[in-house]
């Protein structure tokens, strides 16, 4: 019996078996309850209330859920009613179809929750669309959507209740694997072999999993937020945010850079020095993605012993260096500054359980330590809705844009009474993304998914005649589309397209509706492709310096809390991680700005060189900065304390105000080379906090151009477009 319990709870801790479960049961009861009682039909609206609930779930503590749960079957009866009740009225319709897709977009902007519903209630509009005529009574449609949500938020509730902390396990799991690919693009910086071509793609490389990762991190950090409201002293809630805080540390100290990468492959190309730097950071990877797999399965993490033996001989192959004399003292300073910081990064791993308990006593104080972002009163409501009432704003340009394509095809549909034709709206809504790149990217595979879905979807209804034999493979075809949409999306719309002919097949319309199906998405998607490519276009509004100048801003608030706690000692505050926090938000937008902006028709190759070189040289700055901030201690030295207050100021005059370091600045960086080869018995800190500067004066001219040259010709191509 207890191998059997064990194999169960196993069982319980894979996340993917769970869900798909849950999603199985939710299938089965919409597709065999009517069966049952025969009332076929009505799998039609349940099967699309499940979808839609489903696409609208949202992980928040239990009573926030449930509030979540009440807004959501509120929204999806007004907006199914609205569609049957204005249905009959055309002007009326498009009047309503333009104003609730505003709205509901608009949404969005007070938080994730609202706009993870509001997208629920903009499928349930064209679901109502498609089973329009399906009942006579007005009111049928609208309550079995409401009916199939209900019976999904049933399950999903009860699993909650079952796991109430796996959600919050999973995103820190997911933190910790892709810190550990951030490390793994890390180690690849110490490549010896290194061409100005790789640095170049490995600098790309390396921020755009850092973008990842910080994307990962927001999304946790809101999980811990709403539980901690909560909580009621929950131990693995506490426990979850220790395990939050140490993945920041580690995260900071590894995206420290105490030395320029592309020099140091050079310098040391015939030495081992930097293959033990390199296998070190790979094996704390896949120390990081071990613990990810420990926390799903909620298993202590125990530390590769390997790690000893490591740093053991690196140690001697540093003191083999510095006895040598053959490299500059600055050189070996800097692996040394990067040993401590691998040695404190392997600490922080090796101490994470035993430590978990002493933090667990704290966790009261770190409650307050989490920066609340939720909605604050009417005042808070008001404010972020009329601050994207404007063009600049990405959510005010997706609202218009997919409005008017969603208007278009409603007339399309109106005009030419094409049959099935509320596909494409359905079509046209799914595919549309607020920006080009993504838009483009699910148009094709959205094609491909379609064809492929109607060949197998006829296919099933040709070769299995039965009712039960269908509803078995519409049971199926629902949990796949929900294991792989934000997988594989090609995958996922062939099978929501065999779910949706199993469907229609239900009102004996299932052979018929193939080819409309497919001449349908093939509009949608050009009809997306019109309203992201000419409907103000991403390109013409999303400026660049904008969004540089949002970054170098971060940056220099987080240097400056930085050279704050070397005049008044260490401090990890909630104002400490919010500055680091933004300033590696920003570093993200910038790294998927540009990684967008490349694909886009007016980006030419020396914007696109331009860019690319400027992403890598922010990126770079910000791991100087985050390298000081690892290193952070109280400084004695006036000299060094006055270094640094001129440092920032002058980091400052050159990245937010362009003004041009003069010859003090120049004399400064000379004088600070000086220091680090004639003081070498200073004090660590001090040699650190030289050595860091040196690094980030030395790359502050080229990347005050870059900003310049990036920000000059993007506004001439926003002057010349603003008026289009």
């Amino acid at each position: 019996m207890k191998p059997l319990f064990a194999h169960v709870r196993r069982a319980t801790y894979n996340t993917t078996l769970m869900y798909n479960l849950r999603m199985l049961i939710a299938f089965t009861g919409t597709a065999f309850v009517p069966y049952f009682l025969n009332f076929q039909l009505a799998t039609i609206p349940l099967t699309l209330g499940v979808v839609a609930a489903g696409l609208s779930d949202i992980d928040d503590r239990f009573s926030v859920r449930i509030m979540n749960l009440v807004y959501t079957y509120i929204g999806f009866f007004i907006t199914a009613a609205s569609v049957q009740l204005l249905f009959p009225y055309p002007f009326l319709f498009a009047i309503g179809l333009i104003a609730s897709c505003i709205g509901w977009i608009l949404l969005g902007s007070l938080g994730r929750r609202y706009a993870t519903i509001s997208y629920g209630c903009l499928v349930v509009s064209v679901y109502s669309m498609l089973g329009v005529h399906l009942f006579d009574e007005w009111y049928m449609q609208p309550l079995l959507l409401v009916v199939g949500a209900a019976w999904y938020g049933l399950i999903s509730t009860i699993s909650f209740l079952l796991f109430p902390v796996r959600p919050l396990q999973d995103k820190l799991s997911a933190c910790y694997a892709s810190l550990g690919d951030f490390l793994f693009a890390k180690s690849n910086l110490f490549d010896v072999d290194m061409t100005p071509e790789s640095y170049q793609q490995s600098m790309i490389d390396l921020s755009l999993e850092n973008g990842k990762l910080i994307g990962i991190f927001n999304d946790t950090k809101t999980a811990l937020l709403t539980r901690l409201k909560g909580d009621r002293g929950q131990k693995d809630t506490r426990r979850s945010l220790h395990y939050y805080f140490v993945v920041q540390d580690i995260h900071e100290r590894a995206d420290s850079a105490h030395i320029n990468y592309q020099e140091l492959s050079k310098v040391f190309q015939h030495s081992d020095i930097l293959f033990r730097f390199q296998r070190i950071l790979s094996i704390q990877g896949k120390a990081c993605q071990d613990l990810s797999q420990s926390i799903l399965k909620r298993q202590p993490y125990i530390h590769n012993k390997r790690f000893k033996h490591a740093f053991e001989n690196l140690k001697l192959s540093l003191e083999k260096l510095q006895k040598e004399q053959f490299y500059d003292q600055v050189w070996v300073n800097a692996l040394y500054a990067l040993y401590q910081n691998l040695k404190s990064i392997d600490a922080q791993l090796r101490n994470l359980e035993t430590e978990r308990n002493t933090s667990l006593e704290k966790s009261k104080q770190f409650e307050q330590q989490l920066k609340d972002d939720d909605l604050k009163g009417w005042n808070d409501i008001v404010t972020r809705i009329r601050q994207n009432l404007t063009p600049e704003s990405v959510l005010f340009r997706h609202a218009i844009r997919l409005s008017i394509v969603l208007l278009i095809a409603y007339i399309l549909v109106q005009i030419t009474g094409i049959k099935y034709g509320y596909w494409i709206l359905l079509t046209a809504l799914f595919v549309s993304q607020p920006n080009f790149n993504a838009t483009k990217r699910r148009l094709r595979l959205r094609v491909v998914g379609t064809l492929v879905g109607i060949v197998c979807g006829l296919a099933i209804l040709y070769f299995v005649p039965s009712l039960e034999g269908q509803l078995l493979l519409l049971v199926i075809s629902g949990v796949l589309f929900f294991e792989l949409r934000s997988k594989q999306y090609a995958q996922a719309t062939a099978f929501i397209t065999i779910l949706a002919l199993i469907n229609f097949n239900l009102d004996s319309s299932g052979f018929s509706a193939g080819f409309p199906r497919l001449i349908d998405t093939l509009i949608g998607c050009a009809l997306a492709w019109f309203g992201v490519s000419f409907i103000w276009p991403d390109w013409k509004f999303r400026r660049l310096p904008r969004t540089i100048q949002r970054s170098l801003q971060a940056q220099c608030n987080y240097l400056k809390d930085v050279v704050r706690q070397y005049h008044e000692g260490r401090d990890n505050g909630l104002n400490y991680r919010v500055a680091r926090r933004a300033a590696h938000n920003t570093d993200a937008e910038v790294a998927s700005l540009i990684s967008t902006l490349a694909t886009e028709p007016d980006f030419d190759a020396y914007q696109k060189s331009l860019a690319f070189e400027f992403l890598c040289l922010n990126h770079t700055f910000l791991s100087y900065i985050a390298a000081l901030g690892a290193h952070r201690e109280q400084s004695q030295d006036q000299d060094i304390l006055n270094l640094l207050d001129q440092a920032l100021d002058d980091i400052q005059g050159a990245l937010l105000r362009d003004e041009v370091p003069d010859l003090s600045s120049q004399n400064m960086l000379q004088t600070i080379r000086q220091r680090l080869k004639q003081n070498s018995q200073e004090d660590q800190t001090s040699l650190i906090i030289l050595q860091q500067l040196s690094l980030m004066l030395s790359i502050l001219n080229q990347l005050s151009r870059l900003k310049q040259s990036l920000s000059h010709d993007r506004d001439n191509d926003a002057t010349e477009l603003g008026s289009l």
